[in-house]
C-alpha cells in the first residue's frame, strides 16, 4: 500500500485524519500504514521529501511522521520546510541514541518524537494526542462545552481541548511537549518536581530523552505563559531540586 489520496475537503471533515509517512525504508512505511490503516487512519506513505513536496503548496495531509535519517537527505530540513510552509503537526521518528537530533528537533518546532522501535499502541495514541491539539475534527470530544478548565495568571489551559488561551481567549500555540509539560506542572501546582519526574511524563522511559531536552522545554514554554521569560513568575527553577510551578500571584 504506497498511494492513498484524498482531497482537502475529505481530510478537513473530520472523517479520516490523513497521515503521510515519510520513510526510505519500505518495510517500515508499509508495517506503519497497515498499523494506521487498522486504527482510523489513512497513511500515505511516501519514500522521500521530494514526494511529500511534490503533493504541492497544500497537501491534503493532516500529519506529517517524518523518519530524521531519509537516505541522501535530512529529515529536519523537510521538517522545517513543512513547519515553515503548511503548519501541518509534525511527529518525528528517530534512533534511540540520536540525542542531538531529538534536541534540534524540539527547537525547530515538532510536535512530538517517537523512538525506535516504538510500540504501535504508543504510537497511535501520540498521533491522536498531537492531532487533537491540532484541533482535528475527529479527534476532538463530543462535547466541546464540558471543557476542564486550569487558569494561573491571565491565561487559561484547557484540558479538554488541549489549548491555551489569553486573556481574550485566543490560543497560544504549544506543540504537544510543551502541552504535556504544561498539564502536568497545573496537574501539580505549588510542588517542586524534579527533574527525572518529568523526563519520566514525557517519556515513560528516561533513555529517551536527557536534561538537555528538558531545558529546550522550560525555555520554550517560558517564552509562551511569562511576561518577562528571563523572570519567571509561574514556572520557576529550584536549583538543585527542579522546578515549581505557581498558579496564584500576589495581588
Amino acid at each position: 500500500m504506497e498511494q492513498v489520496s484524498m482531497t482537502q475537503a475529505e481530510t478537513s471533515s473530520g472523517v479520516c485524519p490523513v497521515v503521510a509517512i515519510i520513510d526510505d525504508d519500505p518495510e517500515l512505511r508499509r508495517t506503519v500504514a497497515e498499523l494506521l490503516g487498522e486504527n482510523g487512519f489513512s497513511p500515505l506513505p511516501l519514500p522521500d521529501g521530494a514526494s511529500f513536496l511534490a503533493l504541492g503548496p497544500r497537501p491534503a495531509v493532516d500529519l506529517a511522521l517524518i523518519d530524521l535519517r531519509l537516505r541522501g537527505e535530512n529529515g529536519l530540513t523537510l521538517a522545517i520546510r513543512i513547519r515553515e510552509t503548511t503548519g501541518i503537526p509534525i511527529v518525528m521518528m528517530t534512533g534511540s541514541g540520536d540525542e542531538m537530533d531529538k534536541i534540534i528537533g524540539l527547537e525547530t518546532g515538532a510536535d512530538d518524537y517517537m523512538i525506535k522501535p516504538f510500540n504501535p499502541r504508543e504510537l497511535i495514541a501520540r498521533l491522536r494526542a498531537v492531532l487533537r491539539r491540532a484541533g482535528h475534527p475527529a479527534m476532538l470530544p463530543p462535547d466541546r462545552s464540558s471543557s476542564t478548565i486550569r487558569a494561573f495568571g491571565h491565561l487559561k489551559l484547557d484540558q479538554t481541548r488541549r489549548e491555551l488561551l489569553d486573556a481574550e481567549g485566543a490560543e497560544i500555540p504549544l506543540t504537544n511537549a510543551e502541552y504535556r509539560l504544561l498539564d502536568y506542572f497545573l496537574r501539580h501546582p505549588g510542588r517542586i518536581i524534579p527533574r527525572t519526574e518529568l523526563l519520566t511524563e514525557l517519556g515513560n522511559d528516561l533513555s529517551q530523552y536527557m536534561d538537555r531536552t528538558i531545558d529546550v522545554l522550560i525555555l520554550r514554554l517560558r517564552r509562551k505563559i511569562e511576561a518577562v521569560p528571563s523572570k519567571p513568575v509561574h514556572l520557576q527553577t529550584r536549583r538543585g531540586q527542579g522546578y515549581i510551578f505557581v498558579t496564584d500571584l500576589p495581588a
